[in-house]
């Protein structure tokens, strides 16, 4: 049987990368004619580069599900529902964490599979914490307390700023995005404005440049940072070993409404290239991958974050997590999820910009709104060229 290569990319933390590898090695061990090899890239490229580049040279790609409409239009990957078995799909549907599954659902076609869930978390060190008599944060006064002591860490730049304005506008009673002219109405912007700026004004500067694995590799190697309000989730920092001391993940605070603060999902799926010589055992690897039994022993036990809800509520990879999975799990249920039409991408690209400048450097709030509008309709005009 002649050899068959399947080439693969993907992020380069060893929460995208290692339980690929170790899936690869698996796979290749039971169908012996079959390699699979990685290749990683940042975690900014993974946001920026763009999608319909990589599928001319790679069979199978994580991607992030906000890229899914330009790959609807595209047609750069391929419609798994036309692959796969309907009693498949509607088991990563019934199983999906949040809208995980559905975020790879556009235009009537599943572009993608879900073999990675996230959304931003609080997390803490419990022994820091204990040390200090701190109770972990449950409400926003108890987070601003301990900004204004110098112990909070959190991921400030551009891309997670824009994600945590979402949360807020929602947090302020508005969601995003409702029609075509303006990102969210001025008084429910502003409002949110407003809570960011309370809290980025008390946080180390520092935090400016920081993506949310920077902050966790920050609080599992110093004494600095004892909590954190909202940064995607990374399991791997609450599982011995992995880092110097443990993170331990939790749900978000009840803001000033009394009700729990809704973040942004994030997490990624596997896709198969339109441009693969190899479709059948490309899809093949990617059902395999996303299926319960993999993503609940061997996608987790390496590393993984999986997206298929067994690993979630599972006793034993609980136990290895410090509880990581059923403590958000919630907060994942609740996520929002963001636009992905094609041109949504240039919003995402540009919006955090101004708003990251104002929560540095001031201004006039009502600028950085108007702003951010002219770009979503920029974005939205942009869908009939890209």
């Amino acid at each position: 049987m002649n050899k068959i290569a399947l080439n693969g990319i993907t992020w380069g933390h060893s929460r995208g990368i290692t339980p690929l590898f170790a899936a690869a090695q698996r796979f290749s061990e039971l169908y012996p004619h079959v390699e699979i090899i990685w290749q990683k890239r940042t975690l900014q490229e993974f946001a920026d580069y763009p999608i319909e580049k990589l599928t001319k040279k790679y069979d199978l790609l994580i991607v992030d599900h906000p890229w899914v409409g330009r790959a609807a239009a595209t047609k750069c990957v391929l419609p798994l529902d036309e692959y796969l078995p309907k009693k498949y799909l509607e088991d990563q549907l019934i199983n999906s964490v949040g809208y995980s599954h559905l975020s790879y659902y556009y235009d009537d076609h599943q572009w993608a599979l879900a073999v990675d869930a996230a959304t931003p978390v609080a997390s803490y060190r419990a022994d820091l914490l204990q040390r200090n008599s701190i109770p972990v944060p449950g409400t926003w006064p108890e987070v601003i307390a301990l900004a204004k002591r110098g112990k909070l860490a959190m991921p400030a730049i551009p891309i997670d700023l824009l994600m945590n304005f979402y949360m807020f506008c929602q947090a302020h009673g508005n969601e995003p995005f409702l029609n075509e002219k303006e990102v969210i109405d001025i008084e429910t912007g502003l409002k949110a404005l407003d809570s960011m700026k309370e809290l980025l004004s008390l946080v180390d500067k520092k935090m400016f440049v920081c993506n949310p694995i920077a902050v966790a590799e920050l609080m599992t190697s110093t004494d600095n940072y004892w909590y954190c309000p909202f940064a995607y989730g990374y399991s791997n920092y609450s599982r011995k070993g992995y880092a110097k001391f443990l993170l331990i993940y939790t749900d978000l605070v009840l803001f000033e409404t009394g009700t729990h603060l809704k973040s942004t999902i994030g997490g990624t799926g596997l896709a198969v290239s339109s441009l693969t010589n190899n479709k059948e055992w490309a899809i093949q690897f990617v059902s395999w991958v996303a299926s319960p039994e993999i993503q609940s022993n061997l996608y987790v036990q390496h590393g993984g974050q999986p997206g298929h809800r067994s690993a979630w509520v599972s006793e034993d990879v609980n136990r290895s997590s410090n509880n990581y999975f059923i403590n958000t799990l919630d907060t994942m249920d609740r996520a929002y999820l963001r636009p992905r039409y094609n041109g949504y991408l240039y919003f995402q690209d540009h919006a955090g910009i101004p708003l990251q400048k104002y929560l540095l450097q001031g201004g006039r709030p009502n600028k950085v709104l108007e702003e951010m509008n002219k770009l979503y309709r920029n974005s939205k005009r942009r869908t009939k060229t890209i």
